[in-house]
């Protein structure tokens, strides 16, 4: 089976979604030392630093937008349904999960908004397209 364009940017979104974690955690080290941030896990601990409470907000966006995005990117794939315009829709997809993550992380609400609603309009011409709409 080839790997697809709607394969392919399913497989770096997930990849992306499930490294994201890395640097909150590593905040949580430095700000609780090892063995409290490596005990049994304290939701309700808010980090001190400002980029790591957005990062794991964008982090919880980024496996909830997954979570849509994976099975209609499958969908067109396993249906034979790919397009150059799914193609696009995956790949810029990816880049809006990269940027949204960056903006939020860094703060820049009125990027994040538009980084969030181009992902969103991606997802949509993939519903339309698995749909039969387009």
């Amino acid at each position: 089976m080839k790997l697809t364009p709607e394969l392919y940017y399913t497989a770096l979104t997930a990849l992306f979604t499930g490294l994201i974690w890395m640097p909150i955690i590593v905040n949580r080290l430095v700000e609780m030392g090892p063995w409290k941030a490596l005990k049994n896990p304290e939701p309700d601990v808010r980090p001190h630093a400002d980029w790591a409470y957005r990062m794991a907000n964008a982090h919880r966006n980024a496996i909830e937008n997954l979570v849509v995005f994976a099975p209609l990117a499958i969908g067109v794939h396993v249906l034979g349904l790919g397009t150059g315009m799914t193609a696009t829709a995956a790949g810029v997809f990816f880049a809006m999960r990269v940027a949204h993550a960056v903006v939020y992380t860094f703060g820049i609400p009125l990027l994040r908004t538009i980084a969030f609603f181009v992902g969103f309009l991606c997802q949509m011409l993939l519903a339309a397209r698995l749909l039969g709409w387009m």
